[in-house]
């Protein structure tokens, strides 16, 4: 050990020695305030613990087929069938006896895996990826489309999700991977070579669309995955909060029964029939171990010269959004991308109205914070009011390289009473019947959450006000459906674009 002139300790040692002592406490400390505030959470039940013991993992899933996927997804929900009548608990809510909540006999379930053909000629296909703590049901309209355009849609359930909140305790971001990598060759086995082939994903999917398409431009000797034409992001989860780094450490005396909770984020009700209300803390640290490679993955295709042979990405992004970070959408991958016809569309908070005054400053200020510079390489195109005197939308298209955007109204207008778009509203129109502002009633799932307008006392309720008040559907769908179907148009060769 180095040592001064006297004998002592040297002082840099001293001081290294200080800062992991220091480092170990405030760990320490850290453990101990997440166990204790977990305690405070509601108490589990029992689709908080249930295993799935058939849920494949990426070890597994690289070896199989879709055929074989669907068999173990089978056994999966077999053995949810088990846990329900095992633990069976009267009530209304999810995974209780007398629940009306989810899929009557005879529809779809969207929980699990879907196939999609089109009716007419196959043109193309696409591989869609789902949100974390979601479903498939979360890109059922998207997928509509790609059908609509003679698209074959492969749209996995993705390892964790569709069951239980407890199986999210132990998946893996690259069981994750493995599954959209599975999906990808059974689009390329129904379409064939030399059709065009698309990935689209919705938040933590969107990360995974993306880190699918890096693959394939970083990767050799990639047994014939196909690599994308195109990749379409809603609501994608390039960043999320710093303190996700610390997820880690929060569940390190779950085994401790008294700290049981602390392996949990958030423990709701469980009211939505396909997504989770709960969330294990395991799931936002596999979300921020993906975003970490996608970002390093990104620079790294940047450093060596490779980031060039990426496809177009086109991306919907609301501007305020409490999931996601906005900024890391544009700073951390649109202002890294080559000039590839790539686009963001960012919807921005509604300006007019009575609410406008009631917004943050750092709100009233993002959409500004979010230009990008003048060598900017995409497009950018913002949807919101064209004046603060009126409701009605127009779109601000600034093409690359350009200073001034080019304004073009659009028949369309915020609803007097939204401030603004969500993480979760983008991907479902008004009418849908689970999340709309205006449901169809062709469908019922035993409950209308877009309907959930609730007025009373404060302190009552077992779901937080926030989560009831958020916005779940995209007043200006038709406007995000239209330009992916542009997008779909423009990959399709000149004789079958419709």
């Amino acid at each position: 050990m180095l040592r001064g002139l006297s004998g002592g300790m040297h002082p840099g040692w001293r001081i290294l020695r200080g800062l992991v002592v220091a480092w170990l406490l405030l760990t320490a400390a850290f453990v101990l305030i997440s166990a204790f505030s977990a305690r405070g959470l509601p108490d589990l039940q029992p689709w908080h613990r249930w295993e799935f013991p058939s849920e494949p993992d990426a070890s597994r899933l690289r070896d199989m087929d879709w055929a074989g996927y669907e068999r173990a997804e089978q056994a999966v929900f077999g053995e949810l069938q088990a846990h329900l009548a095992a633990d069976a608990t009267p009530g209304r809510y999810r995974y209780q006896s007398g629940s009306p909540l989810g899929a009557r006999d005879g529809a779809v379930d969207w929980n699990r895996s879907q196939v999609l053909m089109p009716t007419g000629p196959v043109r193309g296909g696409v591989l869609m990826l789902h949100g974390l703590s979601d479903s498939p049901y979360s890109l059922r309209h998207l997928a509509q489309r790609y059908t609509a355009q003679g698209f074959v849609v492969v749209l996995p359930r993705l390892p964790g999700h569709g069951t239980a909140p407890s199986g999210l305790r132990q998946a893996q971001w690259t069981d994750w991977l493995a599954t959209a990598e599975l999906g990808a060759r059974e689009v390329r086995a129904r379409i064939g070579a030399g059709q065009p082939f698309h990935v689209v994903g919705y938040s933590n999917g969107g990360a995974l669309a993306l880190k699918y398409a890096m693959d394939r431009v970083d990767i050799t000797g990639d047994e014939g995955l196909p690599a994308p034409d195109r990749v379409v992001m809603v609501s994608p989860m390039i960043g999320i909060g710093r303190l996700a780094a610390f997820s880690r450490l929060m569940p390190l005396l779950s085994g401790i029964p008294y700290f049981e909770k602390s392996r949990w984020l958030d423990v709701q009700p469980e009211f939505n029939p396909f997504k989770y209300n709960s969330f294990p803390v395991n799931g936002v640290r596999q979300s921020w171990l993906l975003t970490g490679v996608v970002q390093g993955q990104l620079l790294h295709l940047r450093t060596i010269g490779r980031s060039e042979r990426l496809p177009p990405i086109l991306a919907f992004q609301s501007v305020l959004d409490g999931t996601v970070s906005t900024p890391a959408v544009v700073r951390q991958l649109f202002d890294q991308l080559p000039a590839n016809g790539s686009e963001l569309v960012l919807f921005d908070i509604n300006r007019r109205g009575v609410l406008s005054p009631m917004f943050t400053q750092s709100a009233n200020q993002l959409i500004d914070q979010l230009q990008p510079g003048d060598a900017h390489t995409y497009r950018l195109t913002v949807i919101g009011n064209l004046d603060a005197d009126t409701a009605t939308v127009g779109e601000r298209r600034l093409e690359p390289g350009a200073r001034t955007p080019v304004v073009r109204p659009l028949p369309l207008s915020y609803p007097d009473n939204v401030y603004s778009l969500s993480h979760v509203a983008l991907p479902f129109p008004v009418d849908d019947p689970l999340y709309g502002l205006q449901p169809r009633m062709d469908e019922d799932y035993g409950i209308r959450i877009g309907t959930m307008a609730l007025h009373g006392e404060r302190g009552a309720l077992s779901v937080a006000a926030e989560q009831l008040m958020r916005l779940s559907s995209n007043p200006f769908y038709g406007y995000l459906a239209q330009r992916v179907d542009e997008a779909i148009a423009a990959d399709l060769p000149p004789a079958a674009a419709p």
